[in-house]
């Protein structure tokens, strides 16, 4: 561990949505889950697009990408997308995406891999012209064969324009020197969780096991996940060495402050806000 880079790291927001939520919280009853994340007169609940920028010497790395801008005032409408993306957070900050060099994706639905591509007239085309795209084998071919209940989330024009930059994953592995891979079954089958090494330990994002804080309890899992009961089981696995190796965790849709630590409590884990 001693001879991998440590990793600067920023939160950036990508932009909002609001998505349905009772398809948010699955089984958890709207009596429940209400009170945690007020509903608003169509039942959406406000959520962000979390990212992450990764600096190390003169590397620059990418993780997760929102929504994008690709799209129709129906849609946005219907979503209630923000009308800013990754792009605009990375500008704040000084960073243009011809100098990002890897963008990893925790999976490929439209909120997290809708940034890596823009439109160009009447084509589709790469956001960073320079990067190498990582995401799991398993969630490439499941979504280039749309293998979801939500016909809507993999939409090739995500996915098309970077087909030839595509770093194909196998399971636990290396990334990058100082970031890994760590699969996270259910919401997706091919999900994986970003471990980053820093200075102040391990910083995980967890992709959407575990979107807001509301998620922590085990059976509040999404309506949206393919596989609900490996979800709770890979959300048990995350926890439990999260709050065992003191990690950060970063959760990708929290709308507040989404910087974690994990805590074990009775049977179960707490989450404590950082900031």
């Amino acid at each position: 561990m001693s001879d991998q880079p440590h990793w600067d790291w920023t939160l950036l927001r990508a932009g909002s949505l609001r998505l349905d939520g009772g398809s948010m919280f699955g089984v958890v009853p709207r009596v429940m889950w209400s009170r945690l994340s007020p509903p608003d007169e169509s039942n959406r609940i406000g959520l962000q697009t979390n990212c992450l920028l990764l600096k190390s010497g003169d590397q620059t790395v990418l993780i997760e990408t929102g929504c994008g801008d690709k799209w129709s005032e129906k849609m946005r409408s219907i979503f209630a997308i923000e009308e800013r993306t990754v792009v605009d957070a990375l500008a704040e900050h000084g960073v243009s995406p011809s100098d990002i060099g890897d963008v990893v994706v925790t999976h490929l639905h439209f909120d997290h891999a809708g940034g890596l591509t823009r439109q160009d007239g009447d084509e589709a085309v790469p956001v960073f012209g320079s990067a190498s795209v990582h995401v799991q084998g398993r969630e490439w071919e499941d979504a280039i064969a749309n293998r979801s209940t939500m016909t809507g989330t993999y939409l090739r024009t995500h996915l098309d324009p970077i087909a030839d930059r595509v770093i194909l994953l196998d399971g636990e592995c290396n990334i990058l020197p100082g970031i890994r891979s760590w699969p996270m079954p259910g919401h997706t089958w091919g999900q994986q969780a970003i471990l980053i090494d820093t200075d102040d330990g391990v910083v995980c994002f967890p992709g959407d096991v575990c979107p807001t804080r509301h998620h922590v309890g085990a059976p509040y899992s999404m309506g949206y996940d393919m596989l609900p009961y490996e979800n709770m089981l890979s959300k048990r696995r995350l926890l439990d060495r999260a709050a065992s190796e003191s990690w950060t965790l970063v959760l990708d849709h929290e709308p507040g402050d989404a910087t974690f630590r994990v805590h074990v409590e009775g049977n179960w884990f707490v989450l404590e806000p950082l900031n």
